[in-house]
């Protein structure tokens, strides 16, 4: 049984990496059983990952983005037109962002904002205008004028809206780009993997995993969950039993 891992607020937590518990229980694992699934482009999940799990497979910016063994195999981007339409809505709402290519990234945003701190950790890319990147992946909306308002107006174009509702952030990527997606890209089919996340954007992984894992509590991802853990309460150690657990039984879904 395969396990797909969301990072930040799931097995990573305030931007720092994996701990050493966490390491060690995922290198127990079969390297080709394991698999991490973030929001973050692959520029911003290697410095949280141990440099021998880079050449693991990660999905990166919701699915836009797949990475195997050092190389880039997957880029889904926005097409122009559709990044025109935000970069104007953009404007009209006075909005900053963190707008990724396939590895350089532009930021407009405050520079005390909790984000700067996980943007490019390894120094491994190069902050650049929109104009300069050769295409965008992911756009990140910071700081707007109307949230609810923004919320609305980018529903109703042609691309995946993740709301991120704690921040007060908006995630935008191309039409039908989700971790669910990257993992059908993988070859990988339904029920053949255990899922560990934590946010709306962890849905599709979880929709369609043969066992799902909430870290914590979110309103829109747990009625797709099969079990919950309090990282807060429980800790890290919670989470490596389960993994540990699941492991060993292989446990499928249950309905």
């Amino acid at each position: 049984m395969k396990f797909v891992f969301d990072l930040d607020g799931t097995i990573c937590f305030k931007g720092k990496p994996l701990s050493n518990g966490i390491v060690q229980c995922l290198k127990d694992l079969n390297k080709e059983n394991v698999m991490f699934a973030s929001a973050r482009p692959i520029r911003d999940m290697l410095p949280v990952l141990p440099k021998d799990f880079h050449s693991y497979t990660l999905i990166g910016g919701n699915g836009s983005l797949i990475y195997k063994n050092g190389k880039l195999l997957y880029a889904r981007t926005f097409t122009k037109d559709q990044l025109q339409t935000v970069l104007q809505l953009i404007e009209e709402q006075e909005a900053t962002f963190l707008i990724d290519g396939d590895w350089n990234y532009a930021y407009t945003g405050p520079i005390d904002h909790p984000i700067v701190n996980n943007i490019d950790q390894g120094k491994l890319a190069q902050q650049v205008s929109v104009e300069q990147l050769s295409s965008v992946v992911k756009v990140l909306i910071v700081t707007m004028n109307d949230y609810v308002t923004f919320v609305d107006q980018l529903q109703q174009l042609d691309i995946t809206v993740h709301e991120h509702c704690n921040e007060r952030l908006i995630d935008l990527s191309p039409n039908h780009i989700h971790k669910w997606n990257a993992l059908q890209t993988l070859g990988i089919t339904e029920n053949s993997y255990i899922a560990f996340g934590n946010d709306a954007n962890d849905i599709s992984m979880f929709q369609h995993a043969a066992y799902a894992v909430m870290i914590d509590y979110h309103d829109r991802l747990a009625p797709f969950a099969n079990e919950q853990i309090a990282y807060q309460t429980n800790g890290e150690q919670a989470i490596v039993d389960k993994i540990r657990a699941l492991a060993q039984t292989g446990m499928l879904k249950t309905n």
